[in-house]
């Protein structure tokens, strides 16, 4: 008699993710676009009533940044990158699992929606100025038809 297997529920599968190393160009791009933005808000910050610890809001910010931006499948994962490595400019620190999770759940999400809002206007500016060559299934494209959707 053969038994049958059990469906799968993807959802209930362990992914593993690694994140990937860190790329100094893009650390020191991300440093120099934020760190305004981010400083900015530190009288909001101190308005909130939160103090300078070391989850602070560049802390925080970079932590959230580097969690998208590598693909840090978990809060475990990242406290183990910020220990390790730091996150993006930040230099590593010494955190524990439940602190970050409880910082986390608590930090004000006006304060990433207030960066962002600051960061806006400087990367209209960037994006108005920047130059690429088009693909060249693209060009070839535009040779045949009028017009394209980019």
């Amino acid at each position: 008699m053969t038994q049958e297997k059990k469906p799968r529920n993807p959802d209930h599968v362990r992914r593993v993710n690694v994140p990937d190393p860190q790329d100094e160009a893009i650390q020191k791009q991300f440093e120099e676009l934020l760190s305004p933005a981010i400083y900015a808000q530190s009288t909001f910050y101190r308005s909130l009533n939160l103090r300078d610890r070391i989850l602070n809001l560049p802390l925080m910010i970079a932590a959230v940044l580097a969690m998208l931006w590598r693909q840090i499948p978990s809060v475990c994962e990242l406290t183990k990158t910020l220990n390790r490595e730091g996150a993006l400019w930040m230099r590593p620190a010494k955190i524990s699992q439940p602190a970050l999770s409880k910082r986390l759940l608590t930090f004000p999400a006006e304060l990433f929606q207030q960066v962002l809002h600051s960061l806006l206007p400087k990367l209209r500016e960037r994006w108005k100025v920047r130059q690429r060559p088009l693909p060249e299934s693209v060009s070839n494209a535009l040779s045949h038809f009028g017009h394209i959707m980019r």
